[in-house]
């Protein structure tokens, strides 16, 4: 799919997958190229809650997007932002009037483009990496005990990978009424590959395996699948969700 609606031109490509240990798909995404937007999601809060609190940011985001004519990279910002709001409006809403979605959230990634401009939306331990010239930087932090553990120096890297609370996340969307949002916007070059992606993913597959295949010649559909058949073959305990997004001349 290629945008034909704004001046950057998005070639993008997702797959989720239930992994080996799971029964069911929390994790939610959305590609709109002819939109400038994608998002990824991953639920928590349940057998069926954290799926719903996915679906309901994914929901969100289509909405405002689909109404918006985005006519300023201010514009993009403020769509953004406002996709959190309302996705954490919505999940509380959802969770006080059903005692089975209590405690449900949702970590979110988002990105928009405008002209040769991106602004990416972040919380959570969902993840967002840029791959540039044969580079691949991270753009995002982990809202995590882990990270936020690394960071102080308490934990060294290994100490992190194998941590028992390496799953434990500080900020969700749908958890508190005042959700703080990482926004961070960049100039986005022609062949910049952004990937978006659940933990289901970087828990198993570190970034130099994540380099090699976006390297690769391969497809953007073909990179996708090898990197859930990467996360898979390391244990699959997670659900998988894998978003690319090219940016094209």
């Amino acid at each position: 799919m290629i945008s034909k609606t704004i001046t950057t031109k998005l070639v993008c490509c997702a797959k989720s997958d239930v992994g080996l240990k799971r029964s069911n798909n929390e994790d939610s995404y959305i590609i709109k190229p002819d939109l400038g937007f994608l998002t990824v999601t991953d639920g928590m809060g349940g057998v069926a809650a954290g799926e719903v609190a996915s679906q309901i940011f994914t929901e969100a985001a289509f909405e405002l997007f689909s109404k918006s004519k985005r006519q300023s990279e201010q514009e993009i910002f403020e769509l953004v932002q406002k996709a959190y709001q309302l996705a954490n409006e919505r999940i509380l809403t959802q969770a006080r009037n059903k005692s089975e979605y209590d405690g449900m959230g949702c970590t979110a990634e988002l990105i928009a483009f405008y002209d040769n401009n991106f602004t990416l939306g972040h919380v959570g331990d969902s993840r967002t990496y840029l791959f540039r010239k044969g580079h691949l930087r991270r753009i995002t932090r982990d809202h995590s005990l882990v990270q936020d553990q690394l960071d102080k120096g308490l934990l060294t890297k290994g100490e992190a990978k194998n941590h028992s609370q390496r799953n434990v996340i500080l900020r969700a969307v749908g958890v508190h009424e005042n959700l703080e949002v990482d926004l961070i916007s960049g100039k986005g070059l022609p062949g910049d590959l952004f990937l978006l992606c659940s933990d289901g993913l970087t828990t198993l597959v570190d970034d130099t395996a994540i380099a090699r295949v976006l390297s690769s010649a391969n497809t953007l559909l073909e990179k996708v699948e090898q990197l859930i058949n990467l996360a898979n073959s390391a244990g699959g305990y997670d659900n998988i969700t894998v978003a690319l997004c090219e940016l094209v001349k």
